[in-house]
């Protein structure tokens, strides 16, 4: 296993779709950073803080994860050197296994970048308001829902042997993700009730707030609000939006995903036809 890391770490340090994402996101970062500090200094300053805009590459943190994974374990299948390990005697499990800890170990990486590049913004907005102990708890929440994405992509990866497929595969993974979990987020910002201000020809009246049929209540709002806490993309939104409330039910769900995702992941490859 030890060889397995380190031939896979070495492999890493020299592949140019690592260093294109890491560049990416250190430009992404700078962007997005001087861009909230532009509206902040556009409002004086007033109601920002470094907390509303440090989080965000959660969200998008899938889709560089689902690129990199796919065509880092790819390029194994289209250089014949997954065979290779094989015959020298590695098992399959150990080869799973130590491609999804270096992929895993890119995704911190990039995922570092945009924490220390995302600083830019501290002579503006100063640092967190948030404290220690909850900045401590995302970055926590952070590095478990990262691990359950890389290990669904990893599941992807391994038993798709088709580099393009499999790019393709673990990027409508992550958009599918992505897309359900901004569904649920929607659904669950809706205010129970409307607002009692309604505009007219001759200006705005007041009116007695009236039930928003978008409202999701009940039981539905219990499964929505589990899924939301659940998905790694929606542990995402939460954070970049400062909405963590569940942090336990997070964590768990994110480690329950991954143990699963990397055990179904071990099980179909054991049985995959590496002709």
């Amino acid at each position: 296993m030890s060889r397995l890391l380190s031939a896979g770490y070495s492999r890493l340090w020299k592949n140019k779709v690592f260093w294109l994402e890491m560049g990416a996101v250190l430009v992404y970062a700078v962007v997005f950073m001087l861009n909230g500090c532009r509206q902040a200094a556009a409002n004086g300053g007033i109601g920002y803080s470094l907390d509303q805009f440090y989080f965000h590459f959660a969200v998008s943190v899938g889709l560089f994860g689902a690129i990199f994974t796919s065509l880092f374990i790819g390029t194994e299948y289209s250089d014949g050197t997954i065979r290779n390990k094989f015959v020298i005697g590695h098992s399959r499990a150990a080869v799973y296994l130590s491609n999804l800890l270096v992929s895993g170990s890119a995704m911190l990486l990039m995922a570092g970048v945009w924490m220390l590049a995302a600083l830019i913004g501290v002579p503006f907005l100063g640092f967190w308001k948030t404290g220690a102990a909850n900045l401590l708890l995302y970055l926590l929440i952070a590095v478990l829902f990262m691990a359950a994405l890389t290990a669904l992509f990893a599941l992807v990866g391994m038993n798709v042997s088709g580099k393009a497929a499999s790019a393709v595969a673990s990027l409508l993974l992550a958009l599918g993700l992505l897309l359900a979990a901004g569904m649920l987020f929607s659904s669950l910002s809706q205010p129970e009730m409307t607002s009692g201000v309604t505009v007219t020809a001759d200006g705005m009246s007041m009116t007695d707030p009236m039930p928003n049929p978008s409202y999701v209540g009940g039981m539905r709002r219990e499964v929505y609000t589990f899924l939301m806490d659940a998905l790694p993309t929606g542990q995402g939104l939460l954070m970049a939006n400062l909405s963590v409330e569940r942090p336990l039910r997070m964590l768990a769900a994110s480690a329950g995903v991954a143990a699963a995702a990397t055990v179904g992941g071990i099980f179909l490859f054991r049985r995959k036809d590496l002709k």
